[in-house]
């Protein structure tokens, strides 16, 4: 059965950075495309960065483009997610997902929804 499993949330200072780990059973990364996206309080779906499961190759929305880097270590079969210059509007819950068919991993965003499974979500809150 596939599961997503994130880590690495907390509380941080604006300016701080932090590591998110996505942990990935019952399939490898050479399987699916993986993107992350968060959601705040009272808003929608953010989808903002994915890794290719052909290349690796990373995309970025502009939200984060220059700030987040997307990873992957398929011998741990892990995604990482490591974000830095962090700022009060990146607080939100993150979540790593498997893309659903028909979608794929090219820096077309479609609101959050081109995902098939996610795990339960970190919580990221950037506050001083």
């Amino acid at each position: 059965q596939a599961q997503l499993v994130e880590s690495g949330g907390d509380l941080v200072q604006p300016g701080g950075s932090l590591r998110l780990s996505c942990a990935v059973s019952g399939f490898t990364l050479d399987d699916y495309d993986i993107g992350w996206f968060r959601q705040a309080p009272g808003k929608g779906r953010e989808a903002f960065s994915c890794i290719s499961k052909s290349d690796g190759s990373p995309y970025y929305a502009d939200s984060v483009k220059g700030r987040f880097t997307i990873s992957r270590d398929k011998a741990k079969n892990t995604v990482f997610l490591q974000m830095n210059s962090l700022k009060p509007v990146d607080t939100a819950v993150y979540y790593c997902a498997t893309y659903d068919f028909p979608y794929h991993c090219t820096g077309v965003w479609y609101g959050g929804y081109e995902y098939d499974k996610w795990g339960q979500g970190t919580q990221v809150t950037v506050s001083s």
